[in-house]
């Protein structure tokens, strides 16, 4: 059974919908929360994303908001957090790292980290059974996947094509799969770009999908109420955990 994570962005439109949307989600074929850290410059993320990340921030987001939805939400659904350095960097990774194993989260996804730093904190996510989780590009060379993927843990993030989420770009992934899959037994993710419409076609050699914008492209719709972007998000990660699993 190929897995479905579901990107959804902390605290918007509030700290109560993110936990009602993350279970809600859980219960409808999405396998792992990835909960975004709202943060004033997304750099990996397109135009959706970012524009939910701005009103979260403005609506007046704080980091505590991330810990209070997880405390709910890790407990029944395997959680990861997605997010830029500085806010993590600001709380201090290893108290951080420390409270994420405490409240049962599996891992981070941290983009704007290259792996040479990331591996400075290595022990402190071993330390704490977090995941650190490693990204991989079309655009890497066979023996830069080598060096990458070799400790991979949880799950490898095979970014869709270079540039943002949610460009709908297509390229073909399995030269890269195959040099991944050379190197480690570590799972497969692909994200970037993967919608109801696209979603059958990049799981093709993989073990999963990483789905956000598709989720938040709902969450945006200002003439739907809370249960109906719930609804709807819910029916969309039914759709694409069948899709991926044709």
């Amino acid at each position: 059974m190929k897995q479905l994570v579901g990107y959804i962005t902390s605290g918007y439109p509030e700290k109560a919908f993110t936990v009602d949307l993350a279970l809600a989600l859980g219960e409808n074929g999405v396998d792992s929360i990835e909960l975004g850290v709202p943060f004033s410059d997304p750099v990996a993320d397109g135009p959706v994303i970012e524009k939910a990340n701005f009103n979260a921030l403005k609506n007046g987001f704080k980091f505590q908001d991330v810990l209070d939805i997880s405390a709910e939400v890790a407990k029944k659904v395997d959680t990861l957090w997605m997010g830029y350095f500085n806010p993590f960097y600001q709380y201090g990774m290893e108290p951080l790292l420390q409270q994420a194993n405490s409240l049962g989260i599996s891992g981070m996804i941290i983009p704007d980290v290259p792996h040479e730093e990331a591996l400075a904190y290595d022990a402190l996510f071993r330390q704490n059974s977090v995941a650190n989780i490693t990204f991989v590009a079309p655009t890497d060379t066979d023996e830069r996947i080598k060096t990458i993927v070799t400790d991979a843990q949880k799950f490898i993030y095979l970014v869709a094509y270079a540039g943002i989420t949610g460009a709908g770009k297509s390229e073909d992934l399995q030269p890269v799969i195959t040099s991944i899959k050379s190197y480690t037994e570590t799972p497969i993710y692909v994200g970037f770009g993967v919608n109801e419409q696209t979603a059958k076609e990049k799981a093709r050699g993989v073990d999963g999908v990483i789905v956000g914008s598709a989720f938040i492209n709902i969450l945006l719709q200002e003439d739907l109420s809370y249960s109906q972007k719930i609804t709807q998000c819910s029916e969309l990660a039914r759709t694409i955990k069948s899709k991926i699993n044709e």
